[in-house]
């Protein structure tokens, strides 16, 4: 028989104030929270039973300084490897598995106005290439495209990179990523090369938000959109531009810590907080029959 222990919150506290201090990209805000949730710990603010309650707990706390959404310590039911990463690395191949690689819809409408669904994310490039690439691919020919992101929570700015890619003509600048570790700078352009055909840069392209869309998939909305390359059709969206790392801090929690910044070439800033304003607000679950009536009237024009 198995008798049930009280969570010892102290040793998950440290090590999160720890790769706080060590790893997130606001040095003078990691040493704020770091202070608070030992404060917060003292006062026996996590004197919990279970670990979900603890990371919702901890989590409010790490985003109650500059809001965040991804400094946060996320809960898995089942027990995690510590090796760095491999919490996310293992949820991601779940759904990518399931999700016929994040290329989840490819549809053709009325009009020859094509549709492509990306969801649940935009997974690591050396997975997705091939279904991303697939998808566009057929949807190359039709004269005008939606890219479905509403239910998209993120996901490899590479990805994002090689989408963009599909999506223009010439090699573009598409963001530029401040990294805390050795204050390194790194540019992301669109590929010169892709597998399959391109839809290109001059037909009508429109991409769906709502506000669950978040992360990566709002770079992608973010960046067609200060080119001037897409309409941005459906809700603001979360509003997380910071890339993040993940460490097991317990078996069953992970602390996931920005390690850098965005700032987009057009803009000079990103959209950290305040979310992708559509171009055309409405309702993200009318805003696939709306995007599809612009393109018809765009067409028609």
């Amino acid at each position: 028989m198995t008798t049930s222990t009280k969570l010892s919150a102290g040793p998950v506290i440290d090590e999160t104030a720890r790769l706080l201090v060590e790893h997130y990209v606001f040095p003078e805000i990691a040493e704020q929270l770091a202070g608070l949730l030992q404060r917060r710990l003292a006062e026996g603010a996590y004197d919990v039973d279970g670990a979900e309650e603890l990371a919702r707990l901890v989590t409010a706390d790490l985003q109650s300084v500059n809001g965040d959404r991804h400094l946060r310590v996320k809960h898995h039911a089942d027990p995690v490897s510590p090796k760095q990463g491999a919490a996310t690395l293992d949820a991601m191949r779940r759904d990518f598995d399931t999700s016929l690689g994040g290329a989840r819809r490819v549809q053709l409408l009325d009009g020859g106005v094509a549709v492509v669904e990306m969801a649940p994310m935009l997974f690591p490039l050396d997975w997705a290439a091939e279904p991303l690439g697939a998808a566009l691919t057929v949807a190359s020919r039709a004269q005008a495209l939606i890219v479905d992101l509403r239910a998209n929570r993120g996901g490899d700015p590479d990805t994002v990179a090689f989408v963009c890619s599909y999506l223009l003509d010439e090699r573009t600048h598409l963001n530029t990523m401040h990294w805390r570790r050795h204050e390194r700078v790194e540019q992301s352009w669109s590929l010169p090369h892709v597998p399959g055909a391109r839809f290109g840069g001059s037909k009508p392209l429109y991409v769906l938000t709502s506000d669950s869309t978040f992360s990566a998939a709002e770079e992608l909305a973010y960046n067609l959109q200060q080119l001037g390359r897409a309409v941005v059709v459906g809700e603001r969206t979360r509003g997380g531009a910071h890339p993040c790392k993940g460490w097991t801090v317990h078996p069953h929690l992970e602390a996931t810590i920005p390690v850098g910044r965005a700032v987009n070439p057009v803009s000079g800033t990103n959209w950290e907080g305040t979310g992708v304003q559509p171009d055309v607000a409405c309702a993200a679950a009318d805003s696939l029959d709306h995007a599809h009536s612009l393109a018809l009237a765009r067409l028609a024009g």
